[in-house]
């Protein structure tokens, strides 16, 4: 080989290594506006799939989050968040999260965790198997999970009569279907609605009636997720059994939940922003829907209550804690 050729060879090689090098070092830039802070468990597990999969923050990654404190709030997060150009963006949990980033961007790829609404049925995409435009991600149908938590009520009473549900604008619709299920299970339902903020859980128990003061089923909002634990120590203390969706809430004192695991659902969204990166494109990757769903009973809750879980229900639960 001519040195010139040789030459021409080596910086030609030299050039590529270093674009490649370029490519490797770019760091990933991921934004997201949640009405939880970036400490609670899901975004954590987020971050923690992120980092199996070979982003380091600091490095190649970068993750902004910006807490939104009202559903106002997350308009102008987006117009932040977007100012800092960011590769994807993260719509979680409540529609006002994709409505909002949807307003802000029609462009970026957004991975979405809805876990309060239907974004099908609510239009934000075509297809869920090819979901068109610029949104892919995780879809949870709560309205579906409402019905089970009520049965699981009745299954651990029978003998339970009446319950109280605790709701508010964003779980609106999950109380209509619990409202249906009490019916048809034989279970009077008094549906006692949330506003404003922070929620008066003491004067929410005044408006239902005596004998419905035995148990508690939530519906699932952000709000009512940031207050699981005021909300599990409020049912310990007035002697209520309590039902959630996510085993978070069991995990600070509620009685039973049933529900997907959230911190599942995050890692999930994490490999999504992964093939995105890669090169996928949004209308290429099917919205998911979890498929395993878990029971969970606290035994120290029950104790506290002077409640004896039935046994059956005890064998059908993925998790018992103690």
């Amino acid at each position: 080989m001519r040195r010139r050729e040789f030459i021409t060879l080596l910086a030609s090689s030299l050039c590529l290594v270093a674009g490649v090098a370029r490519a490797q070092l770019k760091t990933l830039r991921v934004g997201a506006v949640s009405g939880q802070p970036r400490s609670v468990g899901f975004w954590k597990a987020f971050e923690q799939r992120m980092t199996e999969l070979g982003y380091q923050d600091g490095k190649n990654f970068s993750f902004e989050l910006l807490q939104a404190p009202t559903s106002e709030a997350f308009a102008s997060g987006y117009m932040q968040i977007l100012a800092n150009k960011p590769d994807i963006v993260i719509a979680s949990g409540t529609e006002i999260a994709l409505k909002t980033a949807l307003a802000a961007t029609r462009s970026l790829p957004i991975v979405m965790v809805a876990i309060d609404y239907d974004p099908f049925a609510k239009g934000y995409v075509t297809s869920l198997a090819r979901p068109t435009g610029n949104v892919t991600g995780i879809y949870l149908q709560q309205i579906d999970l409402v019905v089970k938590q009520v049965q699981f009520v009745k299954d651990a009473f029978p003998d339970m009569q009446a319950a109280t549900v605790f709701w508010d604008q964003i779980s609106v619709d999950q109380w209509k279907v619990a409202s249906d299920a009490g019916g048809k299970l034989g279970v009077r339902l008094a549906g006692i609605e949330l506003r404003e903020q922070p929620y008066d859980y003491e004067q929410a128990l005044v408006q239902a009636p005596a004998d419905h003061r035995g148990s508690l089923i939530v519906m699932t909002s952000p709000i009512f997720f940031r207050d699981r634990a005021r909300v599990a120590e409020f049912a310990l203390r007035h002697r209520m059994a309590s039902m959630f969706v996510f085993r978070e809430w069991v995990e600070v004192g509620g009685l039973l939940s049933y529900g997907p695991s959230i911190t599942g659902m995050y890692r999930r969204a994490a490999e999504y922003v992964d093939r995105i990166a890669r090169g996928a494109k949004p209308a290429d990757l099917p919205i998911e829907q979890p498929t395993n769903f878990e029971l969970v009973v606290n035994l120290k809750t029950a104790k506290a209550l002077g409640i004896t879980v039935p046994a059956t229900l005890l064998a059908r639960a993925d998790e018992v804690i103690e």
